[in-house]
């Protein structure tokens, strides 16, 4: 992936994530049923997470746990996960 020339929004990178866990869970042929059982998630928390929210609007923003949880579940490592760009997240602090 190339590098934006500004830093992606929150949300976007939260979409990045979302489809950065679909691929990985396809790519090992499992359900998400199966990668939310098996990271200790519920089946409708997973299913927001793929898609890039917590809540309606909401950008994905997972437990520390959760995130490692998820990666050791499709088998891989986190930071094959985590979208390449960063948001800066303390902009306008």
């Amino acid at each position: 992936m190339s590098r934006r020339s500004s830093p992606p929004t929150l949300a976007q990178y939260a979409r990045e994530l979302g489809l950065n866990l679909r691929r990985a869970r396809e790519a090992r042929g499992l359900s998400q049923e199966r990668v939310a059982q098996i990271a200790g998630v519920s089946a409708f928390t997973y299913f927001k997470f793929e898609k890039g929210e917590s809540r309606p609007g909401t950008p994905l923003n997972p437990q520390l746990r959760t995130l490692l949880a998820l990666s050791q579940a499709l088998g891989v490592r986190l930071v094959e996960i985590l979208p390449a760009d960063e948001p800066d997240v303390t902009a306008g602090r």
